[in-house]
């Protein structure tokens, strides 16, 4: 308004001045009021409007095409690291992350779901979720070409508010519970392999009392002879549930690394001179093979010893055909510190050596029980190694023996 007003000042002032004059002249007011008017109206209309004063002019909506929603969810997914297909209403498949062609391999986008997951629990529970449009899960094992245990999941990918005419789009995932499958059978093993091992124990002393209290009952000889087995039933339920409470305890503590300064040198000696009976006994000679100064290394005093105890124990007990125990303290410079204890016995058949740490695991049940083995010493060794960042190496040769080494 302002802006045709200023244009229009000059047409105005002299519109009005000629009025005025024509008033003053002795004219009609009223005709000269008329024609004034008249005359500016005329200018108004000639005078165009100033564009910020231009009539609206109605916006055209056109509808839009419905916005293809595949690129934003393929974008989502390939940020996770479980496999997840995209699949059409037809179960074709649109489109994989990166951890789906990982592990199932690259797919071609439009194929059917089919031709990659054959499983017919797959299919019908994909088949089902279309139909009914409801979330489903099923768990699926493989076998090929590796043992893989998934929750599998399906829902449909609901659309964005104002998207509602988008082509539905369904999104199958894969949830790897593989570990905690193994997880659970480990420790379904452990009781079953804890509790057999309590039970014979058990049942030899229920039996030797029920003789004990019935035929035996004024046996003299009887009782010392059943009394010694029992006895000895007894020491080997003890040292069971010892591994086990020392296992307990270890587990509980696996994530805390030790931060004392050990020297092995005086420990090894310790530990060899604790085993000195056991070793006349077999008619094994310990051989001390040491650096003459310190030996230094991070650890737990008391679990070095029940490694290093566990090591030359069972090299003495199962080696003892080869009359020698050789143990190796190695500091070299700019090398790991090593610990290895060598016997000459009949050595590990090579199958049996990765399972050697394994709980109750035994290369001959007999011989473990007749030597008196609760089957947990390596899992112990494992589990206290574990917890000092170091390993155990197993080396062993039918009829030439075994090389336990021990590297911090």
């Amino acid at each position: 308004m302002r802006e045709r007003l200023s244009r229009l000042w000059l047409v105005l002032a002299t519109v009005t001045l000629m009025a005025a004059l024509a008033a003053m002249a002795g004219l009609d007011v009223s005709l000269v009021a008329i024609g004034w008017l008249l005359v500016v109206l005329s200018a108004w209309s000639v005078v165009p409007a100033a564009p910020d004063e231009a009539e609206p002019v109605a916006a055209i909506i056109e509808p839009h095409a419905p916005r293809d929603p595949l690129p934003d969810v393929a974008a989502a997914f390939a940020a996770l690291d479980m496999p997840v297909f995209v699949l059409a209403a037809d179960a074709n498949v649109l489109c994989q992350n990166p951890a789906a062609e990982k592990s199932f391999g690259s797919i071609t986008p439009g194929m059917h779901l089919s031709a990659r997951l054959r499983s017919p629990g797959i299919l019908d529970m994909v088949r089902e979720t279309i139909v009914t449009d409801q979330p489903n899960q099923i768990e699926h094992s493989e076998r090929h070409p590796s043992e893989r245990v998934y929750i599998i999941r399906i829902a449909p990918i609901e659309p964005a508010k104002g998207e509602g005419d988008m082509p539905r789009l369904y999104a199958l995932s894969f949830r790897d519970i593989s570990e905690l499958r193994r997880i659970d059978r480990m420790r379904s093993d452990f009781v079953a392999n804890a509790s057999h091992e309590l039970r014979t124990p058990l049942a030899s002393l229920r039996g030797f009392i029920e003789t004990l209290q019935g035929p035996a009952k004024g046996d003299v000889a009887a009782h010392e002879r059943f009394l010694g087995i029992m006895f000895e039933q007894a020491t080997r339920m003890s040292r069971l549930v010892d591994d086990l409470l020392s296992l307990s305890r270890l587990e509980l503590k696996s994530h805390i690394a030790p931060s004392q300064r050990v020297d092995l040198v005086p420990l090894v000696g310790h530990v060899r001179d604790s085993l000195l009976p056991l070793a006349q006994e077999l008619g094994i000679e310990i051989r001390m093979h040491l650096p003459a100064g310190k030996v230094e290394v991070t650890g737990d005093r008391d679990e070095l010893v029940q490694v290093i105890e566990n090591l030359m124990e069972n090299a003495c007990k199962y080696g003892q055909e080869g009359g020698f125990v050789d143990v190796h303290l190695r500091n070299e410079p700019g090398q790991p510190v090593e610990l290895s204890v060598v016997d000459r016995g009949p050595g590990i058949p090579a199958e049996h050596v990765p399972r050697l740490t394994e709980r109750f695991y035994r290369v001959s049940v007999a011989d473990s029980r007749s030597k008196k083995g609760t089957g947990l010493g390596l899992a112990i060794v494992k589990h206290i190694l574990t917890r000092h960042r170091a390993r155990l190496i197993v080396k062993s040769e039918l009829g030439k023996g075994t090389d336990f080494t021990v590297r911090f």
